[in-house]
């Protein structure tokens, strides 16, 4: 099964697993999986890096690690395409982050749960994993 990755989701898979819940760390781990971490997330951890608020993000804006930190999950890049963009931009909701817009757009279009702690999700129409 595929599964989006929120990122934080990415971040402490890669970092600090035993932050993820057991249904998560199960999802990460299981090889039949196909994890997707999409564009969004890389954009996301570039803002608040810059912004101080998320030094130990620094390692995941590097493009050798991040490629070896998408090998060692054994995941996939997931691009934001038109249809994604115009989703999370369309949506009559009063949840305004462009990060969660966007990775909510990516999985209702994608069809894929998203793996995430963040409850605010329940928001969108997707199916949360946590």
């Amino acid at each position: 099964m595929r599964y989006l990755l929120d990122t934080h989701t990415f971040a402490w898979a890669v970092g600090d697993p035993s932050r993820l819940s057991p249904a998560a760390h199960a999802v990460v781990r299981a090889p039949e999986n196909t994890l997707l971490v999409s564009a969004v997330s890389t954009w996301e951890m570039s803002i608040k890096h810059h912004l101080g608020k998320w030094p130990e993000v620094a390692p995941f804006l590097d493009d050798a690690l991040y490629a070896t930190f998408l090998e060692h999950l054994r995941a996939e890049e997931l691009p934001i395409m038109h249809a994604h963009a115009r989703l999370a931009g369309q949506w009559n909701l009063p949840h305004r982050d462009p990060f969660d817009r966007m990775l909510a757009a990516q999985a209702t279009l994608e069809g894929v749960p998203i793996l995430s702690a963040d409850t605010v999700l329940g928001m969108f129409p997707v199916q949360r994993v946590w």
